[in-house]
């Protein structure tokens, strides 16, 4: 971890709560000046640190309540083969996570989905037809225990 003094993690901590607040609303509610706090805000921004601000939606809401999770193995492993899997990952809007693994399968995918026949439908009509794709084993997740974006930011 790059050296972040005590303000730098209590400003990341509130902005992981509450993205939407100006760099004067962070500044009153940590007790800093405005400037100050726009300098430091603007820094962790240009360092990448705060990659950017989103609206955290409610996927049950928005009529999406399946999520899946998909192990992927591809029959090749050059970097051909598993650049055009990547390709055609980014290409469906269902997956909201992709993670190349070590083992047994090559990828997790996070996908969700209307319903289970909505998912047997991108199954059969993507997924078991992306590049190089072998075999894929999916699990429909019943329940979330623990759901977050907040990185823990102190050690222990």
């Amino acid at each position: 971890m790059q050296d972040f003094d005590r303000s730098d993690l209590r400003i990341l901590e509130l902005l992981q709560q509450q993205g939407q607040l100006s760099s004067a609303e962070v500044a009153e509610r940590l007790g800093m000046t405005a400037s100050t706090c726009w300098r430091r805000v603007s820094r962790l921004e240009e360092q990448g640190v705060i990659r950017r601000r989103v609206a955290l939606l409610d996927r049950e809401k928005l009529g999406l309540p399946v999520m899946v999770f998909s192990h992927v193995k591809v029959a090749g492993h050059g970097r051909d083969a598993l650049l055009r899997f990547e390709q055609a990952v980014r290409a469906h809007p269902e997956i909201l996570e992709c993670y190349t693994l070590m083992g047994e399968t090559d990828f997790l995918l996070r996908i969700v989905c209307r319903d289970i026949k909505a998912y047997e439908a991108f199954f059969l009509d993507h997924l078991s037809r992306f590049p190089g794709v072998q075999s894929v084993n999916s699990s429909i997740a019943l329940a979330v225990i623990k759901e977050t974006t907040a990185l823990p930011l102190h050690p222990g």
